[in-house]
């Protein structure tokens, strides 16, 4: 069955323990659609546990469901959010090429905004000197600078000095390299979120970081470590992979490393949220769908929005 909708792309977001795979597998079934996944850690070969990566939640009934941007890059790499625009680029227009749907599913925000604003993201080099002039100014002085910028690509809220520095070593960039293609296609994309209650979410991060306990995280963490990746290059990636290996190099005991852990996971929704609230506040419309509700009423009232 493909059902018709007026959108090129179906987002579907929400903060980490939502249930937003599920959904968005249910909704790809439904309307022969392929996802590809907006998680900036899932793109990691052999982080599977830590990541939530659940590949056999692809599967629908039975149905296979493709997915994009999944085990892409090897563990101890790091990958952008440059690279991302890209690789969604490429896995889009493959599925468009096949008249199929596309559904975006994730909670990274950053990588969500790369592809549905329409500008295209330049990896911008440090510019030392220009920081060296800029690091005696106050907050203040730094958002005159920044402002006196005829064209500014970087648009985020600027909060702090670091911030502001580094917004104007963008817009000096530009301004310096006026030629520079910064074209993206806009595409016609609807936001939908799913959303639970906080003490929900919580509980849902509590009992699944058990669970992933239980599965062999830590074994999963030890396996990367012994294949030679470096231990600081594992807490690069936050979360399970920095408390697991802060554990197992001994600079934490297991009980401290478990309470510290779940705590960053609730932390980072928290911000998740906060960031798609920005969304809305920036203009953004999410369709927010309970995460409570039986699947079969989440897809019947998303069916009913996208049509």
């Amino acid at each position: 069955m493909n059902t018709k909708n007026k959108y090129d792309l179906i987002t579907i977001l929400g903060a980490t323990a939502t249930g937003k795979t599920t959904v968005a597998v249910a909704l790809a079934d439904k309307i022969n659609a392929e996802i590809i996944s907006a998680d900036s850690r899932q793109v990691y070969r052999g982080m599977n546990i830590g990541t939530g990566k659940d590949i056999e939640e692809y599967n629908n009934n039975g149905k296979k469901i493709p997915y994009h941007i999944i085990d892409i890059v090897d563990a101890g790499e790091k990958y952008n959010v440059f690279q991302y625009q890209n690789d969604f680029l490429k896995a889009y227009t493959q599925i468009k090429e096949k008249a199929g749907n596309a559904v975006l599913c994730g909670g990274t925000g950053m990588y969500i905004d790369a592809v549905t604003k329409g500008y295209k993201l330049i990896e911008v080099p440090n510019n030392n000197k220009l920081r060296a002039e800029l690091n005696n100014k106050d907050l203040i002085e730094l958002k005159e600078v920044l402002i006196s910028y005829k064209k500014l690509h970087n648009q985020s809220d600027i909060t702090d000095s670091k911030r502001a520095i580094r917004a104007i070593e963008i817009a000096e960039y530009y301004k310096n390299n006026p030629n520079i293609n910064t074209d993206y296609p806009k595409i016609n994309n609807i936001f939908i979120g799913i959303e639970v209650d906080r003490d929900i979410r919580r509980k849902r991060i509590t009992e699944r970081l058990k669970a992933r306990l239980n599965q062999g995280m830590l074994d999963e963490v030890k396996a990367l470590i012994d294949s030679g990746i470096k231990p600081q290059d594992l807490m690069y990636y936050g979360l399970e992979y920095k408390f697991l290996t802060q554990y197992i190099i001994g600079e934490l005991p297991y009980a401290q490393m478990v309470n510290s852990l779940q705590t960053a996971i609730h932390q980072f929704a928290k911000r998740q949220m906060t960031w798609f609230r920005g969304m809305e506040r920036k203009g953004a419309k999410i369709y927010w769908v309970d995460g409570e509700l039986p699947i079969e009423d989440k897809i019947e009232i998303i069916e009913k929005i996208i049509k």
